[in-house]
C-alpha cells in the first residue's frame, strides 16, 4: 500500500491503524491466552481444542459489559482479551474485599480461606 503512488497520505496511515490494531491482538494473545514462545508444543488435536477454548474465552468477553456498553453506544469495541480479563481479575479481588470487610469476624474469615488456599495449592 505504501508504494501505491495513487494512494493519499491519509489512506496510508488510515490503514497502519488497522494493522497497529491486528499487532495488539497478537500481542494480547501471546501475553493472556499461552501463545507465546513457552506455550506447550502440542499436537495437532491438543491444539485444535486450545484454540477452540481460546476463542470461545475471546467471544465470551466480547459480550462483557463494558465492552456491550462501548458497541451500543457506537464506540469501537476497544477492549482487548488482556484488559478485559485484568479488569475481571480486579472486579472479583474488590469482591471478595468487600465481602471480606462485611463478614463478622474478618480476621477469622481470611485465616480459613488462607487455611483452603494453602490446602488447595499444595
Amino acid at each position: 500500500m505504501a508504494t501505491d503512488r495513487r494512494k493519499r497520505t491519509l489512506d496510508i496511515i488510515q490503514a497502519y491503524t488497522l494493522r497497529w490494531l491486528v499487532e495488539v491482538f497478537f500481542e494480547d494473545w501471546k501475553l493472556y491466552e499461552g501463545w507465546g514462545r513457552e506455550a506447550k508444543q502440542l499436537d495437532e488435536e491438543e491444539s485444535s481444542r486450545g484454540l477452540i477454548l481460546s476463542l470461545l474465552f475471546d467471544h465470551c468477553l466480547l459480550l462483557h459489559p463494558e465492552q456491550t456498553a462501548r458497541i451500543e453506544n457506537k464506540l469501537p469495541a476497544s477492549y482487548t482479551v488482556g484488559s478485559l480479563h485484568r479488569k475481571s481479575q480486579i472486579d472479583v479481588l474488590l469482591e471478595f474485599i468487600k465481602t471480606l470487610l462485611e463478614h463478622e469476624n474478618p480476621a477469622d474469615k481470611l485465616k480459613e480461606l488462607a487455611g483452603l488456599l494453602t490446602m488447595f495449592f499444595s
